[in-house]
């Protein structure tokens, strides 16, 4: 049976296909660019402490576990998966809107929840219709996703300019302006065609479940991304707090991005196997968080952001390649599903855990991250020889 990537396609067709979605991998990612960076700050300058603060952005990566995964598979069983994007980012532009209007902090809590819950699945969602396109059309998925990445940088430096012109109180409509874009970008993604079995798929998720290269995968890159809850959750506040501007706070952040383009982007050429990317991104994570642990100076700082690239870009590369491998193509939703509820669960075990360690030791926070990433480094170098002898097959499912 030919592969999906040898069925003969129209060269427009994969154009559109590919201009679409960097688009809306774009619009979503300016959404993240302003919110991770300074959705901190705007609650702090509304007034909530820094355990509601950890608490509140805890509920991201608690959805990822508890309805993310309904909502995945769902999708997916419909075949509706970029439908399902399309109500998943509209219901994000009202939310937003919904916390804007509200300061205190339980009624944020519960708004910010329901957001979620809505928001969460957008990014899953969107790397499953994106890795089916790859498979279809035969494309690379870090060129793709680099143009996201570029949002990314693009929006933080933005508001990095805008929270030192306007009040914190009113960074959140940022964020609403650029959902608001997201909504009119999902409008412009192409259809695929369904990918529909004449086998049951009643015990799909459980098949994965049983594959433990597919968990040694999750989890270790699990581990590797939740390293970064701290610096997702504290840095911009942290650096306010030793005098850096909020220009020069998304400059930095921006530096991360840059060097997560250029892996994206020189990612086809990598002949690393895939498990080797993961160990790599562990241990420059391990380097990273050690060195921001002691308050570098702003020039060597700005070097470890570089290190973005590796800690970040490289793990999420090798996944994505790791899971094109080990989960067939109608199982892909479900598949990233189940990485963003591990990724969630951790997540939001850590973002809790961060508030209270935070307000105790302050950058010490980071050392804790640093053990996290070691794990997931020693999890993936475990699991490579398994990972390189028994890709996942197209029919096995699971």
């Amino acid at each position: 049976m030919p592969s999906e990537s040898q069925i003969p396609i129209a060269a427009s067709r994969k154009r559109r296909f590919a201009v679409s979605l960097a688009l809306f991998y774009s619009a979503v990612f300016a959404v993240s660019g302003t919110h991770l960076p300074f959705f901190p700050v705007w609650l702090k300058g509304n007034g909530i402490d820094a355990a509601w603060i950890g608490l509140i952005n805890a509920l991201p990566a608690i959805t990822r576990f508890t309805t993310l995964p309904q909502v995945t598979a769902f999708a997916e069983k419909r075949h509706a998966i970029r439908a399902a994007i399309m109500v998943s980012v509209l219901a994000t532009a009202i939310g937003f809107t919904a916390v804007g209007l509200q300061q205190q902090p339980l009624a944020l809590f519960l708004i910010y929840a329901l957001t979620c819950m809505m928001w969460t699945p957008t990014m899953p969602l969107t790397d499953a219709y994106a890795l089916r396109g790859v498979a279809r059309y035969g494309l690379d998925y870090g060129p793709l996703r680099l143009w996201g990445s570029a949002a990314f940088a693009a929006g933080s430096l933005a508001c990095g300019y805008l929270v030192d012109v306007i009040a914190a109180r009113d960074l959140i409509w940022i964020i609403v302006a650029w959902a608001v874009v997201a909504v009119a970008a999902s409008l412009l993604l192409q259809p695929l065609d369904d990918i529909r079995r004449k086998t049951t798929e009643r015990h799909a998720g459980k098949a994965l479940l049983r594959d433990a290269g597919f968990w040694a995968v999750i989890v270790s890159a699990a581990l590797i991304q939740g390293s970064h809850v701290a610096y997702y959750t504290f840095s911009a506040i942290n650096w306010q707090l030793h005098g850096i501007s909020g220009l020069t706070i998304a400059g930095l952040w921006t530096l991360g991005v840059i060097a997560e383009i250029v892996v994206f982007a020189l990612s086809p050429r990598f002949s690393l196997h895939p498990s080797t990317m993961i160990a790599i991104g562990g241990l420059s994570a391990v380097v990273r968080w050690i060195v921001t642990a002691n308050e570098p100076p702003l020039a060597l700082l700005a070097i470890v952001q570089l290190g973005h690239g590796f800690t970040f870009g490289m793990t999420i590369v090798g996944t994505m390649n790791l899971l094109v491998q080990r989960v067939p193509p109608h199982q892909i939703a479900r598949g990233q599903g189940y990485y963003a509820a591990c990724n969630g669960l951790l997540g939001a075990t850590t973002s809790i855990a961060s508030g209270a360690i935070y307000a105790r030791i302050g950058d010490g926070l980071y050392y804790v991250m640093a053990a996290m990433a070691a794990g997931g480094a020693l999890a993936i170098w475990s699991a490579r020889h398994r990972l390189m002898a028994q890709p996942q097959s197209e029919t096995s499912g699971g």
